[in-house]
């Protein structure tokens, strides 16, 4: 084997030094894994495996393909590392790593398994060598650190998606928000603003089906009806978003996730309803979560982005 991690035994762990830390986003659909440089902000080249994921599947295919990904990785890359951390979404225990999802059509299976201590069983790295941070809050980071937020103070990011996440970075630091549990309308926010409140306006308006936002966006051109519902979904996200913004006064919003692959049908109305707001779209694609995932290991300055004046 290429590569070298901390075996899962009492050692004294403050003295391993390397910045290359082993990191995974789990998404509902698939698994991202690669190594990451927290000095440099980089991943190391070639290192990165994408495989997609049954999420209803038992625990023991979850946790088996989740492991296997891992270790694909690690035999990629000539490297040390010194912790795995791991993007996840909730609910979810970060500090002890325990699954709570239930209800949302993912990742059942699991829940209540303590993932950390089998994580660190079947890859013999130290349990306090392994981090989860909640996914929205990860990808937000990672942009802030080194893509479309580096250089601001005060940040609002919003993941768009499967589900709709949000985290608020100020001053180097960065929490989730939240904000797609709050109420909206006649349900929740993530119930319009993700990738499944695509499908059901356009259910809704034409009595038709299509399976995501890639499809909704590759008939927008032909279908009226598509092209409504991308600007439903700028009228719906300006209008829930505007209150934060107004508490919050960030130097500028953030788009991630990929339904902003299809922002050129969405963001010109969008930057007409919040007109007084700076927007910008992510930069790092897969490698933000990564990023900002592995950020977790980086000694106390680790957050601290070059601030404009």
């Amino acid at each position: 084997m290429s590569f070298t991690v901390i075996p899962n035994r009492d050692m004294s762990i403050e003295n391993v030094f390397t910045p290359y830390i082993l990191s995974a986003d789990i998404g509902g659909s698939h698994i991202t894994a690669a190594i990451c440089n927290y000095k440099t902000n980089r991943i190391v080249e070639q290192s990165q495996v994408r495989i997609d994921i049954n999420s209803q599947g038992s625990a023991a295919d979850i946790l088996f393909a989740w492991s296997n990904i891992l270790k694909q990785v690690l035999e990629r890359a000539n490297v040390h590392i010194s912790g795995l951390s791991l993007a996840m979404p909730g609910p979810f225990d970060y500090h002890n790593g325990i699954s709570y999802i239930k209800g949302l059509n993912k990742y059942e299976s699991i829940y209540s398994i303590n993932i950390k201590f089998h994580l660190a069983n079947t890859l013999q790295i130290h349990h306090k060598r392994i981090k989860f941070r909640n996914d929205a809050e990860a990808t937000v980071a990672g942009e802030c650190i080194a893509g479309a937020g580096k250089g601001y103070k005060n940040v609002i990011g919003v993941t768009l998606g499967t589900g709709f996440g949000s985290a608020h970075f100020i001053n180097g630091e960065i929490t989730d928000l939240n904000l797609g549990s709050l109420s909206f309308k006649e349900t929740i926010a993530d119930d319009y603003l993700s990738t499944r409140g695509f499908v059901k306006r356009y259910h809704e308006l034409s009595g038709k089906l299509v399976k995501n936002v890639k499809e909704l966006a590759f008939i927008a051109d032909m279908d009226v009806v598509a092209k409504q519902v991308f600007e439903d979904f700028a009228e719906n996200l300006s209008s829930f978003l505007e209150p934060h913004i107004l508490a919050i006064s960030p130097q500028c919003l953030i788009l991630c996730g990929n339904i902003t692959l299809a922002s050129d049908l969405f963001l010109p109305a969008l930057k007409k309803r919040l007109p007084n707001t700076t927007i910008e779209l992510a930069r790092l694609g897969e490698y933000a979560p990564l990023i900002g995932a592995a950020n977790l290991f980086k000694p106390v300055e680790k957050t601290v982005a070059s601030v404009k004046k």
